[in-house]
């Protein structure tokens, strides 16, 4: 296959670079940015880009966004990702996208080099290849998800005012009801969000980060 490699640490990149040409595999770009990322591909039009999720020059996303404009602009090129973490939401959004030819990899997995090597062909291929962990994360946010679609109007609304930090009566005071009333709808939230009483765990806390992670959708 003809392959482009993205990644800002240049050890990596050339060890990348190394172990895919003894493969048989022909690199013909390796870049440091999400730009020449782009501009590689568009140049190149590789069976296949290998790209690092973090690069600069901010290091959060700049890798996935380039991916996701690849494969709007050149829907025919595999796309392998690696990334340091387990960060789903990236994978999300690419598999959102299109599955094919998609692979979603850590970069602690590269250290097997016959199951990477492996994954390459598969995703070069057009085939889907997603990290156990990944898919783990993606499918706990799936359910979390799908919990809060089973709150009431009334009781989302309470947990976006707790959300925002609001006491109780400030709750009440917000939506013209009782104290009693926001007492029972936090009461509901906790249970449908699956938040029993444990000791040491603040229950408010864990239900507005739940709120939270939804909304980032």
């Amino acid at each position: 296959m003809r392959i482009v490699i993205a990644d800002d640490a240049v050890l990596l990149r050339a060890g990348l670079e190394r172990l895919l040409t003894e493969a048989g595999h022909e690199v013909v770009a390796a870049v440091g940015d999400g730009t020449a990322l782009v501009s590689a591909i568009s140049h190149h039009r590789p069976d296949l880009a290998v790209v690092d999720v973090r690069m600069p020059p901010t290091f959060t996303d700049e890798g996935v966004r380039a991916a996701m404009l690849i494969r709007r602009q050149d829907p025919e090129v595999a796309l392998l990702v690696l990334s340091q973490y387990v960060e789903e939401r990236y994978a999300s959004d690419l598999i959102a996208d299109s599955p094919r030819g998609l692979g979603y990899v850590l970069k602690d997995r590269v250290a097997d080099v016959e199951d990477f090597l492996g994954v390459v062909t598969d995703v070069g291929a057009g085939g889907t290849w997603l990290d156990p962990e990944v898919v783990q994360q993606i499918f706990v946010r799936s359910r979390r998800r799908r919990t809060l679609e089973g709150l009431t109007p009334r009781e989302r609304e309470v947990l976006a005012l707790m959300a925002q930090g609001r006491s109780n009566q400030a709750i009440a005071d917000t939506l013209f009801v009782s104290a009693g009333s926001v007492e029972k709808h936090i009461s509901s939230v906790l249970t449908k969000l699956d938040l029993p009483p444990v000791d040491g765990e603040n229950r408010r806390v864990m239900a507005v980060l739940r709120y939270l992670e939804s909304e980032e959708r």
